[in-house]
């Protein structure tokens, strides 16, 4: 069975790159593992792992151009130069990436210094998510009806007046459908549609690429530093490398609640606001205006990014209730990219476990706003509520 390759090292989530960028800075030393979850619990057939193995194996070919480097140098200043040199001389080890199958499930983790490994997570997911469709011979819509529904989508977002952001790579049907949707955002999205999280997809339309950090830069903090510093730490060094850059504080990685006893007067101003990923989102809009208002700060002054399950009608009950209170802005993943007449998969790949210079390795904990969204081990997640005072 054909097999599926990635054709850019830019097929990739931007905050992969801005957080590779701060982890050579700050942990060049660390050693971390990721593991997938297959939350959707989807059986994968005969031969699966054979076929994701051949596509993480090309991946190794996979090398940064001299317009890639240009783009970013001109499109992504607080990027160090030395960095993009070191981007030039990155290749994917497809010996970090283990794969095993047994029966109808399968089993895939990475391992390796974090400043390498760090890369693995989306593109993996995209192809496993490819992969998946392809190898079970499950058809898709045809181009001009995926194209009709994307058309549709943006048209009801260009009416009600919003930002809207495309972050579906990793649970994408494929790339061809990808390219489908972002052409399609590009060409009738002109007043609602403001970019891509996918480097790949920002540098065809020749936009700036959206994206700030994800749950695991925050996890990591929390095993060097301990929970009650993470969230604080993981502002501060963000702040030290990018230096007010890249504003968008994720909230949830040990409950919003928790976050905002931390974000004080110094982040919620520094930062020009916060992502909202899981829980209800009108509950979350709440809690940033009476904190954003308890701190001084005029909550108008300041955004949200929402980007939990959405969809048209999630969007719009956030805007009725935002409207004219605080700044909004919308991130849509499967929705717009797996909207193809086929089931879309629930699967993620998280940190698992890290490993700080010359220790012993540690697992990880998230805390999501959702209990289904925790992670990591029963007694850790007990002992970071225990520390962390969450009943």
């Amino acid at each position: 069975m054909e097999t599926t390759f990635l054709k850019s090292i830019f097929d990739n989530d931007f905050y992969k790159f801005t957080m590779q960028h701060a982890v050579i800075k700050l942990f060049p030393k660390a050693k971390v593992r990721y593991g997938f979850i297959n939350r959707g619990k989807h059986m994968f057939p005969p031969g699966f792992a054979d076929l994701l193995r051949k596509s993480v194996d090309a991946m190794a070919n996979l090398r940064l151009t001299k317009n890639e480097k240009e783009y970013l140098a001109k499109y992504c200043p607080y990027l160090d130069p030395t960095y993009l040199d070191f981007l030039q001389g990155y290749n994917y080890d497809p010996s970090e990436v283990q794969i095993t199958q047994e029966g109808s499930e399968i089993k895939v983790t990475i391992e390796g210094f974090w400043y390498r490994t760090i890369l693995w997570e989306v593109p993996l997911m995209a192809l496993i998510s490819e992969l998946f469709y392809k190898s079970n011979h499950l058809i898709r819509l045809n181009d001009d009806a995926i194209k009709t529904i994307t058309k549709d989508k943006i048209d009801s977002y260009n009416k009600l007046g919003v930002s809207i952001l495309e972050f579906g790579t990793r649970r994408r049907h494929s790339y061809d459908v990808h390219v489908l949707i972002n052409e399609t955002l590009h060409n009738f999205g002109s007043e609602s549609f403001i970019g891509t999280s996918n480097v790949h997809f920002a540098m065809v339309n020749n936009i700036r690429p959206l994206g700030t950090h994800a749950h695991e830069w925050f996890m990591f903090h929390a095993a060097q530093y301990g929970f009650k510093m993470a969230n604080l730490i993981s502002l501060e060094h963000w702040t030290q490398v990018y230096g007010g850059d890249l504003g968008i504080a994720l909230t949830d990685t040990y409950t919003t609640d928790v976050f905002f006893e931390q974000f004080d007067k110094k982040y919620s101003k520094l930062f020009d606001g916060v992502r909202h990923d899981s829980g209800d989102p009108i509950e979350f809009a709440q809690k940033v205006i009476t904190h954003y208002t308890k701190m001084g700060i005029d909550p108008k002054s300041k955004v949200i990014v929402f980007s939990d399950s959405l969809n048209y009608n999630k969007v719009k009950s956030i805007t009725d209730f935002c409207k004219g209170k605080i700044k909004m802005s919308f991130g849509i993943g499967t929705n717009f990219t797996n909207d193809v007449g086929l089931p879309s998969m629930n699967m993620v790949v998280k940190l698992t476990d890290v490993k700080l210079d010359n220790t012993h390795w540690q697992g990880v904990v998230k805390l999501s706003d959702e209990k289904n969204k925790n992670t990591g081990t029963p007694e850790m997640i007990a002992l970071a509520k225990e520390v962390l005072g969450i009943k």
